[in-house]
């Protein structure tokens, strides 16, 4: 039979109990033939508890040993879930065996707490599996040159998990989560959000970037570039659910050659709560400002998201950019510490209670007018546009915070999204 990935996130190894479902689950799979290997986060909650020990001890200058411990004290949580997935499915009859990240080895580059993979040695994984053993591989790290344990940032175990696929080319890697696939928005905002049987690549990526949690933005990226079959389902289903049934649930995330993908003009709302706006304000307008304020910013290992520029007036301009929520101070004090002082700008002000509400779907390369009709549906609800970004699938805007559900609300109803699938014709 063929080589399946599963990955499990923290909600679906949140106790024993869930542990042992979850067991049974790659049992069933692994007596239907199928290769198995299984990428687990660590049970929910428990990153959280262990970086919050570690802040309590912060020292006051942080440095990259600091980024190094962290490294090493978060990839506990993985482990503990591995081993405890490994003694589960023992439990059930099963030879399994687990392996963190370094063991396999995967390896990443030394950016602590953000580490990216750079390649990954399966040989270890498929002597195992030709052997008949389910391998069960820790998620959210890896190992960088010199043999240090690196993780991945948030959301990185989806990532180890569409990596490890393609690496091994799984046939497919299957996403168990807390909810049962993709939604056009978060039911939790719009109560009428509806399941899509599937998305393309390129949707799902922007859906990731704009704010999505389903999946992290890494995984999708990973999953596009090698071609590796995705599925989002979820893990409280029963667990002994047909395994056809259960195969063909969920989302797919599928290529956009697929027939019928362009039905919708668009196929979901995204947001992102965690953004903050930064603004450089009478800077002078020469050759090069850009790259001076932004190449700071860079090298500080700040991610910028919406770029905007204004218009010169008397040789100087404002130039505004977001960033995510927690680089806030951080990018604020670089600015107004080192960059604010060589380029001779005015000032350097931000708001971190703004956030960024987007809309997505490959529909919108073949229609005009949808982000003229996403303006009028925020104007005519009396939301302030602060930016904007656009791509040829996404239209993003940055507002005031306190506006962020009516937003997505108003849109979801303007793109007739409370619909079912199968009458999306807009």
């Amino acid at each position: 039979m063929a080589l399946i990935v599963h990955k499990y996130g923290g909600t679906s190894m949140g106790s024993t109990e869930r542990i042992r479902n979850v067991a049974r689950r790659v049992a069933k799979w692994h007596k239907a033939g199928h290769q198995m290997v299984v990428v687990p986060s660590a049970m929910s909650g428990e990153t959280n508890r262990l970086l919050a020990l570690a802040k309590e001890l912060q020292p006051a200058q942080l440095g990259k040993a600091y980024g190094r411990e962290l490294d090493m004290l978060a990839a506990t949580g993985e482990q503990a879930s591995s081993a405890l997935l490994a003694i589960a499915l023992q439990a059930e009859g099963i030879d399994a065996v687990s392996y963190a990240g370094w063991q396999v080895a995967i390896k990443t580059n030394d950016a602590y707490t953000k580490a990216r993979i750079e390649s990954i040695d399966d040989a270890r994984v498929r002597a195992d599996l030709a052997a008949g053993k389910v391998v069960i591989v820790t998620g959210f790290q890896g190992v960088d040159p010199d043999g240090n344990i690196t993780t991945l940032g948030r959301g990185g175990s989806d990532t180890s998990a569409v990596a490890v696929a393609a690496a091994m080319k799984a046939a497919e890697c299957l996403i168990y989560t807390d909810v049962d696939g993709v939604y056009t928005t978060d039911p939790r905002v719009v109560p009428e959000a509806k399941r899509l049987e599937r998305v393309s690549f390129e949707e799902m990526l922007e859906m990731a970037s704009m704010g999505s949690k389903v999946l992290q933005i890494r995984s999708v990226e990973f999953a596009g570039k090698y071609k590796v079959p995705l599925r989002v389902l979820s893990s409280f289903t029963p667990w002994d659910i047909d395994l056809n049934e259960e195969a063909s649930s969920g989302t797919l995330i599928t290529f956009e050659e697929d027939e019928d993908m362009e039905r919708a003009v668009v196929s979901g709302i995204a947001f992102n709560r965690d953004e903050a706006k930064v603004s450089v304000l009478g800077v002078p307008d020469k050759p090069g400002i850009a790259y001076q304020i932004l190449g700071a910013v860079a090298a500080a290992n700040v991610e910028v998201d919406v770029i905007i520029q204004n218009l010169s007036k008397d040789g100087k301009t404002d130039f505004s950019f977001t960033v995510h929520r927690n680089d806030f101070q951080k990018t604020l004090d670089l600015l107004k510490g080192q960059v604010l002082p060589a380029l001779g700008a005015a000032d350097v002000v931000g708001d971190n209670r703004i956030c960024k509400v987007s809309i997505v779907g490959i529909g919108m390369r073949s229609h005009v007018g949808v982000a003229s009709r996403m303006f009028k549906c925020l104007s005519d609800d009396g939301i302030n546009i602060q930016m904007i970004s656009t791509s040829e699938i996404k239209t993003s805007v940055v507002i005031d915070e306190k506006y962020m559900e009516l937003a997505v609300r108003a849109l979801h109803r303007e793109f007739d999204l409370d619909q079912t699938a199968d009458t999306i014709s807009k």
